[in-house]
């Protein structure tokens, strides 16, 4: 009899052991997460209604046994909104560890240095991952970068973060101006440094092309750079032709050929290393550019070097067949 009552107790234990087994098994196991798999919690998700998502999805085989385990295995930190990556094999546990944890896939948008706002607007409406409606962003107000993003955020936070972003550079970068530059304030700082960002693409150039540019400002002297003519006519796209003798006679408030000083207003987006530019420039006298037909340019102090110079690039060109 007591050999009996011995077997039944151990039967009962190996039951409840096997039980355990297959109860901690169900949970630290592979899922049925055949493939890696993006999975979306919306903003105000319950664990019950991710649940039930996970076993519509076919992650897992029942949304109740997976509560009744997150309850008694699981952590108790609340579940995080946003989109997730659940690898092939992952575990019930794993995934609720992952939507605890925040542990959300980032996607990123970059603004390349020069992207006027307009096709910043165009860009973050050409998202089909973000959501809701923006107005183009005011000129010079975004800071060029690269910024992520979740699936389904509202492009109003994703902008807000890129003009936040200039906000707080020029915050840090305006108090340690080199003393007795051309701007007086950090809103013609990004004015100037526009015109920096759009007149050269080589970035060893972008201080002396500032220097040159505050000396015009500092003389009063027009500032004949081209792409503030463009500016008004195409909202900072490109021309696609020649500037025409009527565009540069024009006058507005932004064309420096007609127009002592600064423009209005800033003729795109500069980045960090044009708005240092303008705030450090390079110590020179020269007053004018030219390009050198190696991508960069040519400076002169003088208007009869600037003159000379002119004449081998036109020379160049025309050895090149483009004149």
């Amino acid at each position: 009899m007591r050999r009996i009552g011995c077997i039944a107790v151990a039967l009962v234990a190996a039951i409840l052991i096997a039980a355990g087994v297959w109860f901690a098994g169900g949970w630290y196991g592979g899922a049925e997460v055949e493939e890696d798999s993006p999975f979306v919690i919306p903003s105000g998700s319950s664990l019950t209604s991710v649940a039930r998502k996970l076993e519509e999805e076919g992650h897992i085989g029942s949304a109740d046994a997976f509560l009744l385990r997150a309850k008694i295995l699981g952590g108790g930190d609340a579940i995080q909104a946003g989109e997730f990556m659940l690898p092939a094999g992952s575990s019930a546990s794993s995934m609720l560890n992952a939507f605890q944890s925040g542990d959300v896939i980032r996607r990123f948008i970059t603004i390349p240095e020069g992207t006027p706002s307009i096709l910043v607007h165009e860009k973050l409406m050409a998202e089909p991952l973000l959501t809701g409606e923006i107005p183009v962003p005011e000129e010079g107000s975004v800071l060029p970068d690269t910024y992520d993003f979740e699936r389904g955020e509202d492009r109003t936070k994703v902008l807000a973060r890129m003009q936040v972003a200039m906000r707080n550079y020029l915050a840090e970068a305006w108090p340690k101006r080199k003393p007795g530059i051309a701007v007086d304030t950090p809103e013609k700082a990004v004015i100037l440094a526009s015109i920096v960002e759009k007149e050269t693409g080589v970035g060893s150039e972008r201080r002396m092309v500032a220097g040159l540019y505050s000396n015009r400002v500092r003389t009063n002297m027009l500032l004949q750079a081209d792409p503030t003519i463009i500016y008004p006519i195409t909202k900072g796209k490109p021309l696609g032709r020649r500037i025409r003798q009527s565009e540069i006679a024009a006058v507005n408030g932004y064309n420096t050929y007609t127009m002592t000083g600064l423009p209005d207003g800033p003729i795109t987006n500069p980045g960090r290393e044009a708005i240092a530019a303008v705030l450090d420039p390079a110590k020179t006298d020269a007053l004018y550019m030219v390009a050198d037909g190696k991508g960069g340019h040519e400076f002169n102090e003088t208007l009869s070097g600037h003159q000379a110079a002119v004449e081998r690039w036109y020379a160049l060109r025309r050895s090149r067949g483009e004149m």
